[in-house]
Parts: structure tokens; sequence; C-alpha cells
């Protein structure tokens, strides 16, 4: 016998359990998720969102399933951080921008690029929140934007 699935929206608040997700498991609309105990539900938006750590599902029955950020392989990118997030932008990339460093998904391309323009990179495992659009809030794909 399979019970219902819940369903879900999105809050902004601790949850009473949690879902790890990755950057690109964090852009999403219709999905099954399973919290981090096991307990699938179906996240079920009105569109597309990008979620950020610390967001919160809320299910039919109430409780709140808040999203945390999984940690992933990155690099940490240092040097002429105005330089290099000018080349990584102009491919599109998606970039944490912090004081002091920049961080991306790793990429050996990207990682050859950046040596060639004289940055340093460190290859760490962090979780991953990069800048949003520049039209507003979420991703951008593309050229479209």
């Amino acid at each position: 016998m399979t019970l219902p699935i819940a369903r879900a929206t999105i809050h902004a608040h601790r949850g009473d359990a949690r879902v790890t997700l990755t950057h690109e498991q964090r852009f999403l609309r219709r999905k099954v998720l399973t919290t981090d105990a096991g307990e699938a539900f179906l996240a079920d938006l009105p569109e597309t969102a990008a979620l950020d750590h610390g967001d919160a599902f809320v299910l039919d029955d109430g409780r709140l399933v808040e999203v945390v950020a999984a940690p992933e392989p990155l690099y940490e990118i240092a040097g002429d951080l105005a330089r290099l997030a000018w080349h990584l932008g102009n491919r599109h990339t998606p970039c944490q921008i912090e004081e002091g460093r920049l961080l991306i998904a790793r990429d050996h391309v990207l990682g050859e690029m950046i040596r060639r323009l004289g940055g340093r990179i460190r290859e760490v495992v962090e979780p991953f929140a990069p800048e949003g659009g520049a039209y507003g809030h979420g991703r951008t794909h593309g050229h479209s934007h």
C-alpha cells in the first residue's frame, strides 16, 4: 500500500527537518525531494525558484523542511579579483563573490584560464551560493537575460 506523498511550498524559517541540496539541486519547480532523515516530499512551486540556504518548504501538515546548502567541490580564487570576475562573468559562470576571494565550481578549463590570467586557485569543499542574476533574483542562463 502506497501512502500519499506530502506536498510543499517555500517559507523562510528554520525547519522541523532538513533537505541538503547542491547549488544545481536548489534550482527547481516541481520535484520529489528526500529529507536528510529519508522522508520523501513533493516540492510543487508555482514557478521555478532558486532556493537559498535557510529557506524552508512548508508541508501540507504544517511541518517545515529547511533547505541546507550542500558542500561542493569548488575552486577558491585569489588574485586580481575584479579582472578575474570579469572574465568569469564573460563566460556566464556562476560565481560566489566574497571579500578577498571568488568561488566557482571546479572546471579544469576555467581553472587553466584563471591560472593563465595570474590567479591563484585552491581546491575547497564548501556550500556554494553564487550571485543571482543582474536583473533581479535567481539565476541567469545564456544571453537571453
